[in-house]
């Protein structure tokens, strides 16, 4: 039995602008056992003096594609696995010691990379995944060009479509494509219900999935006890999604009004990625951006600052996500400073904290300090509830980063 104490510390509990100080966390085998304001006794615990600090979740990334190391997807197959692992390695490492205890891949990630996290084989943050993206013929993953002809998608002898996404259309092949990323232990299922613009052939207006296709894809994950992720830049494709059932919707860069509105009304989540689109607009030509989809980026970035706005007026249940490629991941604790132009420090921590960890369903195990925790926990030099640039730099102000009780950084005594 592995036991640690925290103490003389001032806890952010994922949710509460209260933060009681002089407080005492025990950790035992990776688990919050006790939080108290009184001394905990234990002879055989590690302690460690908070100092006073903030002791709080660690963070919560519910947007990244962990093998995306190219801004041309293409490029990506004929790379084949062991370079997007390799790839893989070095963002997951990052992104824990930027405090980001938990990452949701939404696109690509899969049982070899997260097998290899939980034996310990991997420096990664506590690791969930959707699998293979669905996506239509001609949809946002499907990255064929136009002028190409060859047709190897799906579950066949020919293998999946690409390293991202498989192809599925109509009811039955979606329903096929679904068990098939549930039956490789996928946490939840992601659609592209819109056109994108890292894609070849599809206007960003454009509607993807029927009714029925999508409606049979939701019904499949709520047999399974999860939900439906659904890519929308446009407010049409978001609207229709969260009709039909989808729970989370990544992006939303385009959203109007009325359909903030619709989307806090009906209690579906959003993930909003500002960062990778602030990054391409400035850097994707020289990173190797093709030049016909920076008309699209600017069109999207224009509107969504805007977007954030009107779905916090909304009331819209919002969650932190970067959607950060290739060599841009660096950037991931930027999204904190894009977003502190709309949203306080508090709603910024609830975001990459507690409504993370709803959408995951893991609430009273993630996102949180409280007893029968994961023991994900980081300790900020400063007060993040006044100054959330804190956690914008990398991970510089954190005197102690611990993944399921294991120790990753500590500056403390």
């Amino acid at each position: 039995m592995t036991q640690v104490l925290l103490e003389n510390a001032r806890i952010f509990d994922g949710v509460s602008e209260e933060c009681p100080e002089g407080m005492t966390v025990l950790i035992e085998d990776g688990t919050i056992r006790e939080v108290s304001d009184r001394p905990i006794r234990s002879s055989d615990a590690q302690r460690i003096d908070v100092a006073g600090k903030t002791l709080m979740p660690g963070l919560i990334d519910m947007h990244v594609h962990s093998y995306f190391s190219d801004l041309d997807p293409r490029v990506l197959n004929d790379r084949d696995a062991p370079y997007r692992t390799a790839y893989a390695i070095r963002k997951l490492g990052h992104a824990l010691d930027s405090g980001f205890t938990t990452v949701r891949d939404i696109g690509g990630g899969d049982y070899p990379l997260a097998a290899a996290i939980a034996d310990g084989l991997i420096r990664a943050p506590r690791f969930f995944y959707a699998g293979k993206i669905l996506s239509m013929t001609g949809g946002h993953v499907d990255y064929r060009t136009p002028n190409e002809k060859h047709h190897t998608h799906g579950y066949c002898s020919c293998g999946s479509m690409n390293w991202a996404g498989v192809i599925a259309d109509g009811v039955d092949e979606c329903i096929k494509a679904t068990r098939e990323e549930l039956r490789r232990g996928a946490h939840c299922i992601k659609i592209v219900a819109s056109g994108g613009v890292m894609s070849p052939s599809d206007p960003i207006w454009m509607n993807q999935f029927r009714e029925d296709e999508i409606r049979a894809i939701v019904r499949e994950c709520v047999e399974r006890r999860t939900y439906v992720s659904a890519h929308c830049l446009s407010s049409e494709s978001t609207r229709r999604a969260v009709e039909f059932g989808v729970r989370c919707i990544e992006h939303a860069a385009l959203i109007d009004v009325e359909t903030a509105a619709f989307v806090a009304d009906r209690g579906a989540y959003v993930v909003p990625t500002m960062v990778c689109l602030f990054s391409l607009v400035e850097q994707g030509l020289e990173m190797g951006l093709p030049p016909d989809r920076m008309d699209n980026l600017r069109a999207v970035h224009e509107d969504s600052m805007a977007g954030l706005d009107l779905m916090r007026s909304a009331g819209v249940k919002l969650a932190f996500g970067t959607d950060l490629l290739a060599g841009f991941y660096t950037q991931q604790t930027r999204e904190f400073e894009i977003r502190r132009e709309v949203f306080t420090p508090l709603e910024l921590l609830r975001q990459a904290t507690s409504v993370g960890a709803e959408i995951l369903m893991q609430t009273g195990k993630l996102g949180c300090v409280a007893p029968d925790a994961h023991a994900d926990l980081i300790v900020v030099d400063g007060d993040p509830l006044t100054d959330i640039g804190l956690l914008a730099v990398e991970g510089r102000n954190l005197d102690l980063i611990m993944r399921g009780g294991e120790i990753i950084k500590n500056r403390l005594n």
